[in-house]
């Protein structure tokens, strides 16, 4: 990458959202709904099933998962909830792995100069878990969780605060979710949608700036975005 590809690059800094983003980590997601389910007689959902209902968070995604095989009460769910977390955080990445062209899309972001953060709804020690597992966790300047600050997405405050810890400067979100279009919109951000990813609607109604099907597009698409005046 010649010196002038990275000067006339449009942003310094790049954020992703990690499930349906960065990586596919449904088989695990799905696992542990259905252990929480199978805990109280429930039938199990496919993980096809299972990936419209990821973005929100575990509770929200158990929730979901109740839902969709008999319904939920409070109590229910808190006891539930425990018993995924626990899961989960035993099989964090049995089937997880990134996106194919994921990896050779960090490396051009890198070769350009530019600095990368995570941004998820996950819990901070688990994504760090998992990033530092695949060998990943050294590419981000920041990780955040939906815990890190005590607010999740759609709240801008974890994409600015991803922002400030990457340093400043102009930056864009890539994300699969209505959740992260309506967190990047209010930070001021660019951002651009996944349609590989885990969505609970089409890709075209997430009011993204931009689509990709493929990590192959990301680095052109983000060429041709306008970065904001913040």
């Amino acid at each position: 990458m010649d010196s002038y590809s990275r000067h006339r690059f449009p942003f310094a800094i790049v954020g992703f959202d990690l499930d349906g983003t960065l990586l596919d980590t449904s088989g695990d997601l799905a696992a542990a709904v259905n252990h929480a389910l199978g805990s109280i007689g429930r039938p199990p959902l496919s993980v096809d099933a299972v990936k419209p209902m990821i973005g929100g968070g575990a509770r929200a995604m158990l929730r979901h998962g109740l839902d969709a095989t008999g319904g939920h009460d409070d109590a229910t769910l808190e006891v539930l909830h425990r018993r995924l977390l626990d899961h989960y955080e035993a099989n964090l990445a049995v089937h997880t792995a990134p996106f194919p062209g994921a990896l050779d899309a960090l490396d051009e972001l890198a070769a350009r100069g530019v600095t990368m953060g995570i941004m998820t709804n996950k819990l901070e020690r688990f994504a760090r878990a998992i990033l530092g597992g695949l060998g990943l966790a050294d590419r981000f300047a920041a990780i955040i969780g939906g815990d890190t600050l005590g607010v999740a997405k759609p709240s801008p405050i974890p994409i600015q605060a991803l922002v400030d810890q990457c340093g400043g400067g102009k930056a864009a979100f890539i994300g699969d979710s209505i959740f992260d279009v309506q967190a990047a919109r209010a930070a001021g951000l660019p951002v651009v949608a996944c349609r590989f990813g885990f969505l609970s609607q089409p890709v075209e109604e997430l009011g993204a700036d931009a689509i990709i099907d493929d990590y192959a597009g990301l680095i052109p698409t983000l060429e041709r975005l306008v970065p904001s005046a913040t």
